[in-house]
């Protein structure tokens, strides 16, 4: 039997832990792109994780985050160069496009100055359409020199406008601070509110312009049809006589009746009541024209039933002819709708 000394663990042998061969192909990739050394390893493991062992752990995962944020930083980098080359090409694509544009301008005459030639166009009229061109060339060309001269004008007016109004919160922001809480309070509440109504007038307003061109729209649709023309005007005249008839019925709500008008001259004659033995003769009178007033009340008050009654029936006769008026009428629109 052998009688060799068994190797101890820190010694070299040829099938140990350091003898074996490791792969770069065999890292083990983490989901967060770290990559670390899968050992084999072979006897008894450290029984023991002192501090040296974890600071030994967290060096190597130091080293590995060291690793992949140069190696991100190095991609960002990267990224950057080539954003400022896709500007820089960006910009002379531009360029180019401009250049283009302009060569096209010079093909689009040299074109022109060929198809004259071949055409043996007459240099009187050459020179007569370019005098026509340059007529409006410098027209257009004084426009936009008034349209700029306005514009510029306009941006300083608003210029102006805007720096007067900064102005005005300053001051308005001045005499906030000056005021006292309660003012202050009482001003932002309405301050809120006026930006409250400032928006629902927007609404509003775009509210009412929609009503309008709705408006436009019917008008248009009704001038261009007659028979809807005629029906407004119906509508127009049954809404007349309806109000007609409203004020007549108030009217007759407010006439007294008879018994009112005998209670009221009755309550009058109370209070004179300590004159009656002195004016007999002018309170006879007196009863006598009441009496007749009273006739007359009640006149009035029949006639004016009797006028409603007629209005009623005239209301309705009115409303039926209308409605008769209004079938025909619908009745011709859809035949002519159906010839067409």
């Amino acid at each position: 039997p052998s009688t060799a000394r068994p190797n101890s663990r820190g010694s070299s042998t040829t099938g140990g832990v350091l003898s074996s061969q490791i792969k770069v192909a065999d890292r083990p990739v983490t989901q967060q792109g770290l990559s670390g050394i899968k050992t084999a390893m072979k006897g008894p493991q450290r029984q023991i994780m002192d501090k040296t062992y974890f600071l030994g752990v967290l060096r190597s995962k130091t080293n590995e985050l060291t690793t992949e944020i140069n190696k991100l930083q190095e991609e960002v980098e990267m990224y950057k160069q080539e954003k400022s080359v896709y500007l820089s090409y960006e910009k002379r694509a531009e360029t180019l496009a401009g250049e283009i544009k302009e060569f096209q301008g010079q093909l689009a005459d040299f074109n022109m100055v060929v198809d004259i030639l071949n055409t043996s166009t007459d240099m009187t009229e050459v020179i007569r359409e370019y005098n026509m061109l340059k007529v409006q060339n410098d027209q257009d060309a004084q426009s936009m020199d008034k349209i700029f001269t306005e514009r510029q004008a306009t941006e300083k007016l608003i210029q102006a406008v805007e720096e007067d109004i900064e102005h005005e919160k300053f001051v308005a922001d001045d005499i906030m601070k000056d005021m006292s809480q309660e003012n202050q309070a009482k001003y932002m509440e309405m301050k809120a509110a006026n930006e409250k109504l400032s928006q629902e007038l927007v609404v509003q307003q775009q509210e009412l312009d929609v009503l309008n061109v709705k408006e436009e729209s019917l008008r248009a649709e009704i001038a261009q049809s007659g028979v809807k023309q005629e029906a407004v005007q119906l509508y127009e005249k049954l809404h007349e006589l309806k109000e007609r008839r409203d004020q007549m019925i108030a009217e007759d709500k407010n006439v007294e009746s008879p018994q009112e008008e005998r209670e009221r001259l009755l309550k009058q004659a109370r209070m004179n009541k300590f004159f009656v033995v002195r004016v007999v003769k002018d309170d006879s009178q007196k009863i006598a024209s009441m009496e007749r007033q009273l006739t007359e009340v009640k006149e009035k008050t029949n006639h004016f039933k009797k006028v409603i009654q007629q209005l009623d029936m005239d209301l309705e006769n009115h409303q039926g002819e209308e409605n008769w008026k209004y079938r025909e009428l619908k009745k011709r629109e859809e035949s002519i709708d159906s010839k067409l």
